[in-house]
């Protein structure tokens, strides 16, 4: 995160000695990245982060990846996904994947275990309820319309607050972060950025567990890179809870931001998806679509014009609202279009004349703009609407 924190009891000077009540050293802990060379954290805790007493190997539920053939446009109706009984990791349905990310969708009534993804950052996205991230780090309080950022490596779980939950996780092989073209030389949020360090939120005090022998999953890389997927899980037992930072310091942390947060950017005539940006991760963006304004030129037409993004493909999950853009298309709540490299996509029939003269869209989406093709799996093909890629062309829905 490109701003600094300082939560707890820390020393004055970093890397000295630092005491606890009964006289002994607090342990204190590196988490950086990059080798030393990027954003980090320094954390102190009561006991040694590093003292763990079992390690098994974990098969997690599995998983495929189908290429996306016959290349066409895709529709996802999330919510037929719908099932008791999960909790927001290990529940965890994908949906999408490449080498860079993959997007899963969850309904969650329990909490997760704690939990560490060693491969890359993760982006949860609450679509409705409410939940707590708890960490290392202290918690964050999520609420319908929140992102959550989790570094890599973060020792974490995902409490669920609501009776149910319902989750976009979008887990990259790299570190997600806020893009560039709206930060300073030194991290700070330009004046032209759609949001700034005040819609952040980290955590703001030590969340402190007094227990042991506490079980960890760890998903890290694999050296084996099989079709279905590119991880493998451990099941660590720490000797004790993760939990016991008194205080910690730095730029690396899990942070929230609220979709409802992000000032949108309109103008004359229809505005190009990058606008909607909200952050970048490994050859992938993600963008926020959220209630605005729209063109207002006389002869603007406000809904998206006929594109072909000859680079990426599109996900677009919507969350909240009235889609114009594409009504008679079978899009609702909870949907997921995927509109590939190789297909022109753009408004349904009858959108653009529909569109004249509206100066207001009252629409909430998360869109993934990934630079190699997705693949489909499982889930996503037991909830397709199979009649999506013809609607352009005025037939009946499948």
């Amino acid at each position: 995160m490109p701003y600094y924190r300082s939560v707890g009891d820390v020393p004055r000077k970093r890397h000295t000695q630092f005491r606890q009540p009964d006289g002994s050293l607090y342990n204190e802990e590196l988490v950086g990245q990059e080798g030393f060379s990027s954003d980090s954290s320094l954390l102190y805790h009561r006991y040694m982060p590093t003292a763990i007493v079992a390690a098994e190997e974990y098969d997690p539920p599995a998983w495929t990846r189908t290429a996306n053939r016959p290349l066409k446009p895709r529709h996802l109706r999330t919510h037929k996904l719908d099932a008791g009984g999960a909790d927001p990791v290990l529940g965890r349905q994908p949906l999408l994947a490449n080498d860079d990310v993959r997007i899963s969708y969850v309904v969650a009534d329990r909490p997760s275990p704690l939990y560490r993804n060693a491969i890359g950052d993760e982006c949860v996205y609450v679509e409705s309820g409410t939940a707590r991230v708890e960490s290392t780090f202290g918690t964050l309080d999520l609420a319908s319309g929140d992102y959550a950022l989790i570094p890599t490596s973060v020792i974490h779980r995902i409490v669920p607050t609501s009776d149910l939950l319902r989750l976009l996780a979008i887990e990259a092989t790299g570190h997600i972060g806020p893009p560039k073209r709206y930060l300073s030389v030194r991290g700070q949020f330009l004046e032209h950025s759609p949001y700034c360090e005040r819609d952040v939120r980290g955590p703001d005090a030590p969340l402190l567990v007094e227990e042991s022998d506490v079980e960890v999953y760890v998903q890290h890389r694999s050296r084996a890179r099989p079709p279905a997927t590119s991880s493998a899980w451990t099941r660590l037992v720490y000797a004790h809870h993760p939990f016991d930072v008194v205080g910690w310091d730095g730029h690396m942390y899990p942070w929230a931001f609220s979709i409802h947060d992000f000032e949108p950017i309109t103008g004359r005539l229809h505005q190009p998806p990058p606008v909607h940006q909200t952050f970048q991760g490994p050859n992938f963006v993600i963008c926020s679509f959220v209630p605005r304004k729209v063109d207002y030129h006389p002869l603007a037409i406000p809904v998206p014009y006929n594109h072909h993004n000859v680079d990426s493909d599109e996900m677009l999950f919507y969350t909240g609202g009235s889609y114009e853009a594409r009504r008679g298309s079978g899009i609702e709540q909870g949907s997921i279009s995927l509109h590939p490299a190789g297909f022109t996509h753009g408004p349904q029939p009858g959108a653009a004349e529909r569109a004249l003269g509206v100066e207001y869209f009252d629409e909430l989406a998360v869109m993934v703009d990934t630079f190699r093709p997705l693949d489909l799996c499982e889930p996503a093909l037991s909830c397709e609407d199979t009649g999506y890629a013809w609607t352009w062309a005025g037939r009946s829905l499948g």
